[in-house]
């Protein structure tokens, strides 16, 4: 009984860490997804992964969110009719990043996207190792995924001990 506890409790660490290894940003930070907006310089010293979260926030009927190639971005043309499905109304659009490359994102009421409203983003593949803890090097660092594995590959030996 206390080996499905231990088993219970880690699956739940585990399902825990994974999550907290993603960004979430806020586009525009506190000004949100508006006209008149910067977006450029926000973009300026992130970095976004596969897995990472960009939340849209704004007026809803006012604007929107649509996802467009990087012709349509340059344009500023919304996405066409036969596409529609790549464009968010809700007001608090959440977008998870989930392939690597460039991302287009543009407001397509008229005049907005000419306005500031467009945000380009490059997406990485993998994020940042996590820094040596103090006082020890990179090499001894093991990430949360292998340990994670470990943890596992432990508990299934456990179990079949215990059984």
């Amino acid at each position: 009984m206390a080996s499905k506890a231990i088993l219970i409790a880690t699956i739940f660490c585990i399902g825990a860490i994974a999550p907290a290894l993603a960004t979430e940003y806020m586009v525009g930070d506190d000004s949100g997804w508006k006209t008149g907006y910067n977006y450029t310089e926000w973009v300026k010293g992130k970095n976004f992964y596969v897995g990472d979260k960009l939340t849209f926030m704004y007026k809803k009927d006012a604007h929107n969110v649509a996802k467009v190639n990087g012709s349509e971005f340059q344009q500023c043309l919304g996405p066409s009719v036969t596409n529609s499905s790549n464009l968010l109304t809700s007001g608090n659009d959440v977008i998870t990043l989930g392939t690597t490359g460039k991302k287009w994102y543009i407001c397509t009421f008229p005049d907005h996207c000419t306005q500031g409203m467009k945000l380009v983003i490059s997406v990485s593949a993998n994020g940042p190792s996590p820094a040596p803890a103090p006082g020890t090097s990179g090499a001894t660092q093991v990430s949360a995924l292998k340990s994670s594995g470990w943890i596992l590959a432990a508990l299934a030996a456990f179990k079949m001990i215990m059984a």
